[in-house]
């Protein structure tokens, strides 16, 4: 990587790394606060409010998934950053609101985790469980509605189902309404992969493995999220960021269902709702 920059600007491979690290370290020390601030209960209601109106999604404060950053081997690693892929990498954990920005972010975890695990370990995770840095309180999805249910992050089958958390129903033959609840929630979660896109086709180091140090790494995808914040918050919605998409990662799926009577009930009653007049959308019998 820096070699490009050596024959491209006539410059010393260290010198080029010098300026790189101490220019990423400058953008997060002075726009970090500002471009990822750390969530409140009224930041999360905020993006709840966007998810119902724009995502017809109630309660979703936003959506979670993990990006694998692909690396060139990190010395004495062993198998720790090899993932079900095939490559080197480091797992970008991100939530996402429906301006395609990356509300949270965790970089760092070892290739081989699973999201599941690298999420439930994460500081805002801890936070919200402990209820040291609660979400909004929980009231009902409608009016018309009388079970109150809390606010949570959607995922896809990686993640296991929890009161915070919910994921599509498993299983191929299942009924229309669970087919159209996993619908629903697909169009909420697509925010999250389209952030990752949109983060990939900006930032051109992405596509190719990254030949520096894991801290180093770590540093540099930070620096990008930042800046892909501060883009998105500057330039508002483009139409080309939704039809030039590219480096979308697959994630595969765990076979966890677990999440407890409560986790349950709440998709009962979100599937439920969505069939109703209130909370059903014209088009979702077409794609189901």
């Amino acid at each position: 990587m820096f070699t490009d920059l050596h024959y491209t600007y006539k410059v010393g491979i260290s010198t080029a790394k010098n300026i790189v690290e101490e220019v990423c370290t400058a953008i997060l020390s002075e726009m970090r606060e500002e471009c990822i601030p750390t969530p409140t209960c009224d930041m999360w209601q905020s993006i709840a409010s966007n998810f119902e109106s724009i995502a017809n999604f109630p309660h979703c404060v936003g959506a979670v998934d993990g990006k694998h950053i692909r690396l060139t081997c990190p010395f004495d690693s062993e198998s720790m950053y090899f993932n079900y892929k095939d490559y080197f990498s480091i797992v970008l954990m991100a939530v996402a609101d429906t301006k395609y920005r990356l509300v949270y972010v965790d970089v760092g975890s070892y290739g081989k985790e699973c999201d599941s695990s690298i999420f439930k370990r994460s500081k805002l995770w801890k936070s919200i469980d402990s209820g040291s840095s609660p979400l909004p309180e929980d009231k009902t999805s409608s009016r018309n509605e009388s079970p109150k249910i809390p606010y949570f992050f959607v995922g896809d089958e990686a993640f296991g189902l929890h009161r915070y958390l919910l994921r599509p129903f498993g299983g191929k033959c299942l009924p229309v309404e669970k087919r159209v609840f996993n619908y629903r929630l697909c169009r909420a979660r697509r925010y999250v992969e389209c952030a990752f896109g949109i983060l990939s086709h900006k930032w051109r180091i992405f596509p190719r493995p990254i030949n520096v140090q894991l801290h180093f790494a770590v540093l540099i995808v930070n620096a990008c999220i930042v800046l892909h914040n501060y883009i998105r918050d500057r330039d508002g919605y483009l139409v080309e960021d939704t039809t030039t998409i590219t480096g979308l990662d697959d994630v595969s799926g765990e076979s966890t269902t677990r999440g407890g009577l409560e986790a349950n009930n709440i998709r009962s009653v979100l599937t439920s709702y969505f069939l109703t007049e209130v909370g059903s959308v014209s088009w979702q019998m077409s794609k189901v």
